[in-house]
């Protein structure tokens, strides 16, 4: 915002001191201000700070490990073994979720810190007001980051990306090509056609069905996006409905509904992404 946009809002404000003021759920996040050519919105002031917060909490911690396990470690040792396990259940081997979990295990924190500092007191409600077309409207400071679309569709679009390259190291650049166009199969019709002339057939379908698989995958970056930003923005539109029409005790429950959404989205995102890195490290024929 610019000094003469700023002075002239400051000045409507004064004269208009009765005005109400309104907030209206926006899909995205409302700008505050620029750091350069970068907007930082509401809602990527909050994804900063919960970076900060994951990164100096996992610091004190890794501070603490000891050879011989105690107290708080312990506990970590137990969920980090608990996850290996569940990982295990999804890859089939622990060779590949040691090398996923990583991935799939950050996504759950970053998701989980940011659903649940929504929940925070502030969020939403500290701010400023800003006139525009004769109307007070109050700018929250602080938006929960996967609250808004655009940060859950940068999680999506990691995810799948991730799974990608997984697939590419694993089996290789060529091999994974020819899981989406599938050139092979179209190369080797001329050579096979007299021993079997039902691959004229059947070839084509399976190149058909491998460029299904590109659609596909535009697909899982849509469902990841919208599963998580629709659960956790319809979270916080419930949440303000019911602290308007009485601030006390009845929010409550759907508090702790919401809590619980948290991690259970989180946790789906992260699964979900382990499952993609997982199919694209197979072979094609399985």
């Amino acid at each position: 915002m610019s000094e003469q946009a700023t002075i002239t809002t400051n000045s409507e404000i004064m004269e208009t001191p009765s005005a109400p003021v309104s907030h209206e759920a926006t899909l995205f996040a409302e700008p505050l201000g620029h750091i350069g050519s970068l907007t930082v919105t509401n809602s990527l002031l909050a994804s900063w700070i919960a970076v900060f917060v994951l990164v100096m909490f996992l610091l004190s911690v890794g501070k603490r490990v000891r050879k011989v396990p105690r107290g708080v470690q312990n506990i970590f040792e137990i969920i980090l073994e608990k996850a290996l396990e569940l990982a295990d259940s999804v890859t089939g081997s622990r060779k590949k979720s040691e090398k996923f979990l990583p991935i799939s295990l950050a996504l759950f924190l970053f998701i989980f810190v940011n659903n649940w500092m929504g929940l925070l007191p502030g969020m939403g409600t500290i701010g400023f007001n800003e006139v525009e077309d004769g109307h007070k409207l109050f700018i929250p400071l602080f938006r929960g980051g996967t609250a808004d679309i655009n940060t859950t569709l940068a999680l999506a679009l990691f995810a799948v990306i991730a799974s990608h390259v997984a697939g590419v190291l694993t089996v290789g650049a060529w091999n994974y090509f020819n899981k989406f166009v599938n050139i092979k199969l179209l190369l080797e019709i001329p050579g096979k056609i007299r021993k079997d002339f039902t691959i004229v057939l059947v070839n084509p379908i399976k190149i058909f069905v491998g460029l299904v698989e590109i659609i596909s995958e535009f697909a899982k970056m849509a469902s990841l996006t919208f599963r998580l930003f629709g659960n956790i923005f319809a979270g916080e539109v419930l949440l303000a409905s019911m602290m308007a029409l009485f601030a006390y005790i009845l929010p409550l429950p759907f508090m702790f509904l919401e809590m619980i959404v948290g991690i259970i989205q989180a946790l789906i995102f992260s699964i979900l992404a382990m499952v993609y890195m997982t199919i694209a490290t197979q072979e094609h024929e399985h």
